[in-house]
């Protein structure tokens, strides 16, 4: 048998679906709930493996979010804020009324001494009394709030967590809406990588020196078109008579020596965007916000790279900084490597940038990877208003896992922006529903918050006749049909990756998503491309070396086109448009593409012929156990060869992403569809004179 290629992606957790999956056990928590979510506990150590305790010494920081018991006022103020039939319509709040709606400094005093009495140091306090953060050890923190800090090990995720609800002593509890911190999880960049057919690995880097500036350049490397006319093949092992099998159909990656996936220009195009361009609409005068982790002092340069192969405008001082929320970072660069942030920050940049050339762009780095950090990270972009639309292309967990006391604190952190006009899109994933074979509970964190607008990914495929591009929902699913002997369809098959979505367990349906199914909040509400085998090349620096590395994406590239879009659309409005999601769901046909469930008329299909006669698959036999309810989607054969063992074939499956399933309208592979360029960006802009 022949060596087969890896998969780059695999499943990283398997969780229990009993666990608080009915309608019944789901905690409701919408803005503006009477319950106290920052004091609960997360459903996932019913099944999770305790590690045991942190260890005392163990630094620890915490951001507070307080209420002054102005809770329900200030919800039914910022949904005014959307609605178009209010005075306050599109009227964001300034500092000034958000004060009005935060604890008295009295109020503030109370939260501080309560916790500075057991050996907590104030760190800092949101000039508008709305937040506070603290630092301590392990063992000043589980006194303050009276629970124990444990390590937790779910599938091949871990994460700490409170093991009874928290809570302070006396006056001071009742002043807490949501704490950070206690629970800590890893935020993981959503990054995706295409295999090298040649290899049967991720693409290697190429030097930069490599490739010329002057056409064809990177573009001699790549090709938009995926997809090639169908073609008969015969298989059959080697010096056998019997048996034989015949297949036909569509091609990827024809040609080994392009890989498929787009260049800035051509993405452009798929979108729509010259005509937005010829109008001026390139994004200037606007800022894109990247929330990242650690930096990476090369990333100017690299940028410019990019843009010197590509065709676009440099980066200067004036269109690019980078800022640190919690000041410079020691060995960033190290750190970034180590955990993949260089490549995401390198992707993040460059297709912005791509997609608004024009605009600003604020890599805002935070100083790590844990929960706490990043939702700190939230408050200082707001508080200081660094820009209007903000990508983050990560995820923390998934929503079965983490608590509500975390998620609220996400999520109380969103609703200030969405009061001041910002919004903040986030990446759902990259692994479908993560094996639990529902979408209940397999939203991920913290893009199921209600003030949250949640991207999920595409792949973007090539029209066979009539040319231009289509959309399917991202899922990728390989099915060998011959590596030195024939193999029966389906029998050897792998998830290679999709975009995530779901309903959340914890938030109910915000008001915009009511006539969607189920109960809870919904995710994705749009999506962009991510499927890395129709993806997108980065410039990055790798051990030193400045280089090119081809077939990326996962919704970490859906996130900053998405952001981009909306600087585009803000920049038409003249003036901030607020939380990206309420608006998207009131868009027409003709300015959001529904991403439809769509098959080819030559996917893959054939037989086996044998000594008692044919076996006939059609196109699904090869992807029998992953389609759950899909019945339409793209296949294509794919010629592979490794450098030690020669041919092998693949039946390549798009469109089939585990129990997620794109439907007509809003489905939790797509949202509602994928921006259609000037049509979206008018749309959107007219949004703010809606009254």
């Amino acid at each position: 048998m022949k060596a087969k290629l890896v998969p780059r992606f695999t499943v990283l957790l398997t969780l229990p679906v009993l666990v608080l999956l009915s309608t019944a056990s789901r905690a409701q928590f919408v803005s503006g709930s009477p319950q106290k979510a920052w004091g609960r506990v997360s459903p996932a150590l019913q099944s999770a493996d305790d590690m045991g305790p942190v260890d005392r010494a163990q630094p620890i920081n915490l951001t507070l979010r307080l209420t002054s018991g102005k809770d329900q006022a200030f919800h039914q103020a910022v949904d005014a804020l959307y609605d178009p039939s209010s005075s306050s319509f599109h009227q964001w709040m300034s500092d000034k009324t958000l004060a009005a709606y935060a604890p008295s400094a009295q109020q503030m005093k109370i939260v501080q001494t309560e916790l500075e009495s057991h050996g907590l140091t104030i760190v800092s306090v949101d000039p508008n009394n709305l937040s506070l953060r603290v630092s301590g050890t392990a063992t000043t923190v589980e006194a303050a709030f009276h629970t124990q800090l444990h390590q937790f090990r779910s599938g091949t995720r871990s994460f700490r967590s409170n093991l009874t609800a928290a809570h302070l002593t006396g006056e001071a509890d009742q002043y807490l809406s949501s704490v950070a911190g206690l629970e800590s999880h890893t935020i993981r960049p959503m990054l995706a990588r295409a295999l090298d057919s040649r290899t049967g690995q991720p693409h290697q880097p190429i030097p930069l020196t490599a490739v010329s500036t002057t056409a064809p350049g990177l573009g001699g490397m790549m090709t938009d078109q995926s997809l090639s006319a169908p073609v008969p093949y015969n298989f059959k092992t080697t010096g056998a008579v019997l048996p034989i099998a015949i297949y036909f159909g569509n091609r990827y990656a024809a040609n080994s020596n392009l890989v498929p996936g787009f260049m800035p220009a051509q993405l452009q195009a798929a979108y729509g965007l010259p005509a937005a361009y010829k109008l001026g609409l390139t994004g200037a005068g606007q800022t894109i916000v990247l929330l990242e982790a650690y930096g990476d002092s090369h990333i100017e340069a690299d940028a410019n790279a990019f843009c010197a192969l590509t065709g676009l405008p440099p980066l200067t001082a004036s269109t690019f900084s980078v800022v640190y929320p919690e000041g410079p970072i020691a060995n960033a660069d190290q750190l970034a490597a180590e955990s993949a942030w260089d490549i995401e920050i390198a992707l993040d940049v460059e297709w912005a940038h791509a997609i608004a050339p024009g605009a600003k762009i604020i890599v805002a780095a935070a100083s790590g990877q844990d929960s706490e950090t990043f939702e700190n990270a939230i408050g200082y972009i707001t508080s200081n208003q660094l820009g209007y639309a903000v990508s983050d292309s990560w995820e923390e967990d998934l929503d079965l896992i983490a608590s509500p006391l975390e998620q609220q604190a996400f999520e109380d952190a969103l609703e200030v922006a969405a009061a001041k006009g910002i919004s903040f899109q986030f990446s759902t994933g990259d692994h479908g529903d993560y094996g639990l074979g529902t979408p209940v509970g397999t939203a991920g964190v913290p893009s199921d918050a209600p003030h949250a607008t949640a991207v999920g990914g595409t792949s973007l495929l090539n029209n066979l006749t009539g040319g231009g591009f289509f959309p399917v929902g991202w899922g990728n699913v390989l099915s060998y049909l011959d590596s030195d002997g024939i193999l029966v369809p389906s029998t050897d098959s792998s998830f290679l990756g999709g975009g995530g979505g779901g309903e959340s367990t914890y938030f109910a349906k915000p008001a915009w998503q009511k006539s969607l199914p189920g109960t809870g909040r919904q995710t994705p509400d749009i999506s962009a491309l991510a499927d890395p085998f129709t993806g997108v090349p980065i410039v990055v620096t790798t051990l030193g070396t400045q280089t090119i590395i081809l077939g990326y994406g996962g919704t970490s590239l859906a996130s900053p086109i998405v952001t981009a879009f909306w600087a585009l659309a803000e920049q038409k409005a003249g003036a901030p448009l607020g939380q990206a999601a309420p608006l998207i769901a009131t868009l027409s046909s003709a300015a959001i593409q529904d991403v439809l469930p769509v098959a080819s008329p030559t996917n893959v299909a054939g037989a086996i012929f044998g000594s008692t006669g044919p076996a006939f698959y059609s196109a699904s036999a090869p992807f029998e156990g992953h389609l759950y309810d899909t019945t339409k989607f793209v296949s294509a054969m794919w010629n592979q060869s490794t450098t030690e063992a020669g041919l092998q074939y693949a039946d390549f499956g798009f469109g089939i992403d585990t129990s997620l399933s794109v439907e007509p309208g809003w489905d939790n592979v797509t949202g509602y569809g994928t921006p259609i360029g000037l049509p979206f960006i008018e749309a959107v802009a007219a949004a703010a004179l809606r009254k």
